[in-house]
């Protein structure tokens, strides 16, 4: 049903005023599955996750992307956020004077009606659950986001905000990007937690190694701003022993 998935139609997107990037990419993620996206440098990746979260540095040549069936290409970045996405970024960004805390209960709250605020109690019960899932200490909350946190630090409380939010698509933008193995395990069990029935993610990596811990159902393969293969977890084993050329090359024959 088209109510119960993100869909990308035949999407093609640019830098603006600048060269194409995305060619055609179709994409159909259910809820109830996590999918992953893997690709070489340059093919897209990024740039399909900033297009979805709507970042007004690239422009939409052709083509819709659907949430539960709606389109959202005339919506601003909120507004998405609003319709159920949410975007873990590569490189998160710093928010100097704002707690995790704050910032949690104010995104929550812009998510809700005026009149239906989340009580002090439901929401320091979601935040605990939260917390509790990923092994971090309540002192945390009281941190400013994302300052003066470590790479890992950033990429868990990405991962912190997924589980308070509960949104129902996730594009995780290499989450697993400068992570040791601990930091690694402790993202990815957060990850696993918040799936679901109602749940479904896009898992954007370069590398097998996260989608040990993050099983996914589906995996596809983007080159130069197209999927090319699709299959089960099997693929991203065989593209790690074969490597990005093995599909370079398939293409070409």
């Amino acid at each position: 049903m088209t109510k119960n998935r993100l869909e990308i139609k035949n999407l093609h997107a640019r830098v603006v005023d600048g060269e194409s990037i995305l060619k055609g990419l179709d994409l159909i993620i259910p809820k109830g599955e996590v999918h992953a996206l893997m690709g070489p440098n340059g093919s897209g990746k990024s740039t399909l996750a900033k297009i979805i979260a709507g970042d007004p540095s690239y422009e939409i040549t052709e083509g819709d992307i659907l949430v539960d069936g709606e389109s959202i290409l005339g919506m601003e970045a909120d507004e998405r956020a609003r319709a159920g996405l949410y975007l873990a970024f590569q490189y998160p960004v710093e928010v100097p004077g704002v707690s995790i805390a704050n910032f949690l209960r104010l995104a929550l709250n812009a998510r809700r009606d005026e009149d239906d605020e989340i009580g002090v109690m439901e929401f320091y019960e979601t935040l605990q659950a939260a917390i509790k899932e990923l092994n971090w200490d309540d002192s945390i909350l009281e941190r400013n986001l994302h300052e003066g946190f470590s790479g890992g630090e950033k990429k868990r409380s990405e991962i912190l905000q997924l589980l308070v939010l509960k949104p129902k698509y996730a594009i995780l933008d290499e989450t697993d990007s400068g992570l040791d193995v601990d930091a690694l395990k402790t993202v990815s069990q957060g990850v696993n937690a918040a799936r679901g029935p109602d749940f479904g993610a896009l898992v954007i990596t370069h590398y097998q190694r996260l989608l040990n811990y993050i099983v996914p159902d589906v995996v596809h393969i983007m080159v130069k701003g197209k999927i090319v293969k699709t299959g089960s977890k099997e693929l991203a084993m065989e593209l790690d022993e074969k490597g990005y050329d093995w599909i370079t090359s398939q293409l070409a024959a």
